[in-house]
């Protein structure tokens, strides 16, 4: 039988290493698909994960158990991508010419035998993350959380910090930015 996450913080907080390598087990994919989604890099997102964990276990007597393990995890892991986010965003603002790097990148030929379709499939991600970038970071991290990781609209509360009509709120203006921001591309596909 699986133990709850309940008992596992209870024998983390007793000192049982083993409590916390089976919430860091359970939760870490988790935690690096919302980092991933937030910061778009893998890298980030590794750091993330393991930032997050770290202040999890550094913070772990200040957890109360009214919350879910789960929730509080999503936010301390989405408020240390965001703050990444905006690192890197402040640094890139610094550096003259951009990120030549990533122009790069998304300038590389592909061995796709079907160009037209790569072309196309570039031109949805290219859009797609303009978008994202597009939204608030209060918007960007609840609609993630909500559409990709699947978590109620209370538990995205929680994580946020915010209410619940303020979650739905983000959510839907998140929705209906990425809709119009994708909308001419749906046009043209037709």
């Amino acid at each position: 039988m699986e133990e709850s996450d309940a008992a596992a913080v209870a024998r983390a907080k007793a000192g049982d290493s083993d409590g916390f390598r089976l919430l860091v087990e359970r939760h870490s994919r988790s935690v690096f698909r919302l980092a991933y989604r937030i910061t778009g890099n893998e890298q980030d997102a590794e750091d993330v994960v393991q930032e997050t964990f770290l202040r999890a276990y550094k913070q772990l007597e200040s957890f109360e158990s009214r919350a879910s393990f789960g929730t509080w995890i999503y936010r301390i892991a989405a408020n240390y991508s965001l703050d990444l986010v905006r690192s890197r965003k402040r640094y890139q603002d610094q550096r003259p010419g951009g990120d030549a790097e990533q122009d790069l990148l998304l300038a590389a030929p592909s061995s796709d035998p079907l160009p037209d379709r790569m072309a196309y499939s570039a031109q949805v991600q290219k859009r797609i993350a303009s978008a994202m970038a597009a939204l608030s970071e209060q918007e960007r991290t609840a609609f993630v959380l909500r559409h990709f990781e699947g978590l109620s609209i209370e538990e995205i509360a929680g994580a946020l910090g915010v209410g619940a009509s303020a979650t739905k709120h983000s959510v839907f203006r998140a929705v209906q930015k990425l809709r119009r921001a994708l909308e001419p591309l749906v046009n043209t596909a037709i």
